[in-house]
């Protein structure tokens, strides 16, 4: 509840400040499953505009340890289904805790597979854990402002979903296989964003 509420409220001051976000394939949404929500990580907006596109579906997602420090910011991440990972030392908690969250079916999984914003490399992961939860992985991108500020430029906001990847359930998948889904996920990830714009080309700052 708390986590929708928060999104309407949000959606609604980003609509007067930046206008209506434009969803696109909206239908490519699984509706008798939790899913994995796989998007390029390309500013500290991308989970705020996501949101928008799979309301009034929730996700849970990963955040750097370091964020939970302060007692608001961990209550806030907290009620925001979010949850503390080690960047520098991930461990087995890396694959596990997604993998719980998925299988008890209450929400989906938001990952970003190129890890940095600074980044448009495939990172391995999406797809083990995808097939240990044995969930569909959803690409996603979001195309529009990058900060606070171009909010108040009207830049034009798109997000766009990509049909759902099932990993085969019924057989073990090699690590080379695992790999393959991981690059079709980039693969995707670069065609929806033709789709949206062809002379689109991400560059990090």
């Amino acid at each position: 509840m708390f986590f929708k509420t928060v999104v309407i409220i949000v959606r609604f001051l980003v609509r007067i400040l930046n206008g209506k976000t434009e969803i696109q394939n909206k239908e490519y949404i699984p509706k008798d499953t939790v899913y994995i929500i796989a998007a390029p990580h390309r500013s500290l907006l991308d989970p705020v505009f996501i949101s928008f596109g799979v309301y009034p579906h929730e996700f849970s997602s990963m955040a750097k340890q370091e964020l939970f420090k302060g007692k608001f910011m961990n209550w806030l991440l907290t009620h925001m289904n979010a949850f503390p990972v080690n960047r520098e030392n991930p461990g087995p908690s890396a694959l596990k805790q997604p993998v719980s969250i998925l299988k008890e079916g209450k929400t989906n999984l938001l990952i970003f597979p190129t890890g940095s914003r600074h980044s448009a490399e495939i990172k391995g992961g999406t797809s083990s854990i995808a097939k240990l939860a044995n969930v569909p992985i959803l690409p996603v991108v979001y195309q529009g402002p990058l900060t606070l500020k171009d909010l108040l430029k009207r830049k034009k906001a798109t997000v766009r979903f990509g049909k759902p990847i099932y990993l085969p359930n019924e057989k073990r998948i090699s690590r080379d296989e695992l790999a393959a889904y991981d690059e079709l996920i980039g693969t995707t990830f670069r065609q929806l964003d033709q789709e949206i714009d062809p002379n689109f080309v991400y560059i990090a700052k």
